[in-house]
């Protein structure tokens, strides 16, 4: 999967945004702050890297094989760096965000309605643009990702471990939620505010399943 992945996206400073991922708009009480915006990405990239299948060699390098792929670490970045010296590690992160929110979309499409749904990788348009701006900024910056989203660079700096990344979910909270065939839902209306529905959407993730459970609001229409 790393070829076709590198062949998309290995020239470019960004994705372009499907059309499943083109939600309808949430209303949020403001505009999200910056601050706000680099929260949601880091909690993505973090989602993105725990869901990955790791490692087969070492059983305990397995991480939750909520997707197929294993981009970062466990020898990914050799082949990168020869190939992309200055972005190879921002590449890594990119393409397994990008397999994480294709398969956010294709549980979506479970939904009768899924452009109502609101979920960790699907916030509406304008959410979605202003992260892939910033994902684009920051690789053209050439920060060490890990540097650039300290959050990061902590969850993943001592490799995977099941248990830290519970424990990183559930520091956001306990959520309510209905199983239903697209995921959780989670209880309530999505917050207004772009940092609260991070953090709600973060903490549905807990208890850590089997397969992506996908926790979610439901939009009103």
């Amino acid at each position: 999967m790393l070829p076709e992945l590198l062949g998309q996206y290995a020239g470019r400073g960004d994705f372009s945004m499907s059309e499943a991922n083109a939600t309808t708009e949430t209303v949020l009480s403001s505009a999200p702050l910056a601050r706000e915006i680099d929260a949601l990405l880091t909690a993505q990239l973090i989602v993105a890297w725990a869901g990955e299948s790791g490692t087969s060699d070492d059983p305990t390098a397995k991480r939750l094989g909520w997707w197929r792929t294993n981009l970062v670490g466990d020898g990914a970045e050799y082949e990168l760096q020869e190939l992309l010296p200055n972005t190879w590690r921002w590449v890594m992160f990119q393409s397994v965000r990008e397999a994480a929110r294709l398969h956010d979309a294709a549980v979506r499409s479970k939904d009768h309605d899924p452009d109502r749904l609101l979920t960790l990788f699907s916030l509406g348009f304008a959410i979605d643009e202003k992260v892939e701006d910033r994902l684009r900024q920051l690789k053209l910056a050439g920060t060490d990702p890990r540097e650039a989203l300290p959050q990061l660079g902590e969850a993943i700096a001592d490799g995977w471990n099941r248990d830290a990344f519970a424990s990183w979910t559930s520091s956001f909270g306990k959520e309510s939620f209905t199983e239903v065939p697209a995921g959780r839902r989670l209880k309530g209306k999505p917050p207004q505010i772009l940092g609260e529905l991070t953090s709600r959407l973060v903490a549905g993730l807990s208890p850590i399943a089997g397969s992506y459970p996908m926790p979610h609001f439901r939009r009103d229409a």
